[in-house]
């Protein structure tokens, strides 16, 4: 998996601290650094924070973009098939490894090479998304970070924030695969609420697919899905104006103007992946690196949200509060 080529490239990279370091040595200097292609699916703030916190864990052991390491950073603007794009290109470059960040990136790199080590992250389900064989032993040339947060902390959520409610909206990218596991999930373990799910391909379907729910739903569920994140401001705009509060799954939609989630912090997924990723990078077989998930969430609740809806705070500890005064 490229690991030879990797560590003779680590080699040459120690050659020249030590020339740097040493007696005055003149002479052209050993200039080949590590090349890591990073492939976002799009820009937004917790994938974002995601892509800042790797970077950071590799600086902070050593690998400095544009001294010792070089970082080719691509945005797909939320387009798959750029995603695919950028993946061969990162393959025919032959990268030493590639950081892709949210399952269309993460697919597009593993679909592109088997060879080049894949550090993931912001994936809800690996396995589901057929990345790795198992999250304890991934079998492939893919390995990092998980954002799964068990759907039953929302529906927590769900029962604080809406106690009355009896119907669960969902709208979702049906051609998202971690979308559907959430679905399903819900399904399973929202006993006693009725589940209406409505599924879109674009962000052009939104508007009339969120207004067609108005009238069935209490509440709406909005899963880690970058194509119902990215048209969050509408969702918003619609479900506010019927009064219908929207718990998330992670902190960037509610920022946009969901009620609440608990999410994680997409800055310490992002740095954690970035510590395997150093491992990796100094020999350590990905094939068998686990693939973990956050230990840590938040409640995070928008008061500005809150307000319009007429709620109160709730009486739970360890609340962050975004987008009030």
């Amino acid at each position: 998996m490229k690991m030879n080529k990797m560590l003779k490239k680590i080699a040459v990279v120690a050659v020249s601290a030590a020339l740097l370091t040493g007696c005055g040595a003149t002479g052209e200097k050993a200039q080949e650094k590590i090349e890591v292609g990073i492939s976002q699916i799009v820009e937004y703030s917790a994938l974002d924070e995601n892509r800042e916190g790797f970077v950071k864990a590799l600086e902070d052991a050593g690998y400095v973009d544009g001294e010792n390491i070089e970082i080719d950073i691509q945005n797909a603007q939320g387009d798959i098939a750029t995603a695919q794009t950028i993946a061969q290109s990162f393959a025919s470059q032959k990268k030493d490894m590639i950081f892709a960040i949210a399952t269309p990136s993460a697919q597009g790199a593993y679909n592109a090479t088997k060879e080049i080590p894949i550090m993931i992250s912001s994936v809800t389900d690996p396995v589901a998304a057929g990345l790795v064989n198992s999250m304890e032993n991934p079998g492939t040339n893919v390995s990092g970070t998980s954002d799964y947060i068990p759907v039953s902390k929302q529906i927590e959520l769900i029962k604080t924030f809406a106690p009355d409610a009896k119907r669960i909206g969902v709208l979702y990218n049906t051609s998202e695969v971690n979308s559907q596991v959430q679905l399903d999930q819900l399904k399973e373990e929202a006993k006693g609420y009725e589940i209406v799910e409505v599924g879109v391909t674009s962000t052009n379907e939104v508007n009339q697919a969120i207004s067609s729910m108005l009238g069935k739903i209490d509440v709406l569920y909005a899963p880690t899905d970058q194509l119902v994140v990215s048209a969050m401001p509408i969702i918003v705009e619609k479900t506010m104006a019927k009064k219908i509060p929207v718990i998330a799954a992670e902190k960037g939609s509610v920022e946009l103007g969901a009620l609440a989630t608990q999410g994680i912090n997409y800055y310490k997924l992002g740095y954690e992946t970035g510590k395997m990723a150093v491992k990796v990078l100094k020999g350590e077989e990905i094939s068998s690196m686990p693939v973990r998930t956050a230990s840590e969430t938040d409640i995070i609740v928008n008061e500005d949200t809150l307000k319009a809806l007429g709620l109160e705070k709730p009486q739970i500890e360890n609340v962050v509060y975004v987008n009030g005064e």
